[in-house]
């Protein structure tokens, strides 16, 4: 098989410059485009200079029509809007879209599983192999602390440039907690405190969000009960470990049927674990 063309979209951001490192790196694949918005300082610069990597010959450009056409799959750690118009973009195509973008709505949701009819699309709110593990012990340990013993909280912390709370990967988690539970996560969740709030609500999901410095991302979920609390975390301390399961994950959807998957796919984990 011949190496899969990538492309980043992004490209002059921290994930972007990531992503291109993760490419340049891997077996198997070979960047074939680098995309910015219209309008960006960085078009027509050398991608691979930009990135640390040295030149590769890509320019930036703010053209995804024709580099979708040419490509394999795209690598998308956006904004949830830009990731939308990639989506039908890479449905059009044909290709594989992998998603790592966060904070995206309900609608945004549902136009990518209609591109899902035509792409390869792979979206988890983290692309981490531990994060995921740690989803299904999540899962696991909701499930057998069920019964109003035990109340759950999910704590994050991400850098001050964050946009986005709580992060995709939070949310990740408290969805997992909430399937153990057999519960709506938007029905439990409370992602907000303030006031005088009363006593907490029994079977409900807490979140709490700290923003700081450069963290590139800490996770725990808490299981708390009378007596004893039980904590499970994951710590990232590079980037680049999400940006290579982001290419994994493009080798892995390039040969599936159309649709919509997320990592658990990837990793061949079941969800029913």
């Amino acid at each position: 098989m011949a190496d899969l063309k990538l492309v980043v979209v992004g490209a002059a951001g921290r994930m972007g410059q990531t992503l291109i490192r993760a490419v340049s790196e891997t077996e198997g694949v070979v960047l074939n485009g680098a995309i910015e918005r219209e309008g960006s300082e960085f078009v027509g610069k050398d991608s691979g200079e930009l990135a640390a990597v040295g030149a590769n010959g890509i320019p930036i450009t703010d053209d995804p029509l024709t580099a979708f056409a040419a490509a394999d799959g795209v690598l998308d750690f956006t904004v949830p809007a830009a990731s939308v118009e990639f989506s039908t973009l890479a449905a059009q195509a044909r290709i594989v879209h992998v998603i790592g973008t966060t904070g995206c709505t309900e609608e945004d949701e549902e136009k990518f599983l209609a591109a899902g009819r035509h792409a390869r699309v792979v979206k988890s709110g983290n692309m981490s192999l531990g994060v995921n593990l740690l989803a299904v012990l999540v899962k696991q340990a909701a499930q057998a602390l069920a019964g109003g013993d035990f109340d759950i909280e999910v704590l994050e912390m991400h850098h001050k440039h964050k946009v986005d709370a709580p992060s995709g990967t939070a949310l990740l988690l408290g969805e997992a907690a909430a399937e153990g539970r057999e519960v709506s996560l938007s029905e439990k969740a409370i992602k907000v405190r303030d006031g005088i709030t009363g006593a907490r609500e029994e079977g409900t999901i807490g979140f709490a969000t700290l923003r700081g410095g450069s963290v590139i991302g800490e996770h725990s979920v808490v299981f708390a009960g009378e007596g004893e609390t039980i904590e499970i975390s994951h710590r990232a301390t590079d980037r680049l470990l999400f940006a290579r399961g982001a290419v994994k994950a493009a080798l892995w959807a390039y040969d599936k049927k159309p649709g919509r998957y997320d990592m658990l796919d990837v990793l061949g984990i079941s969800k029913d674990t």
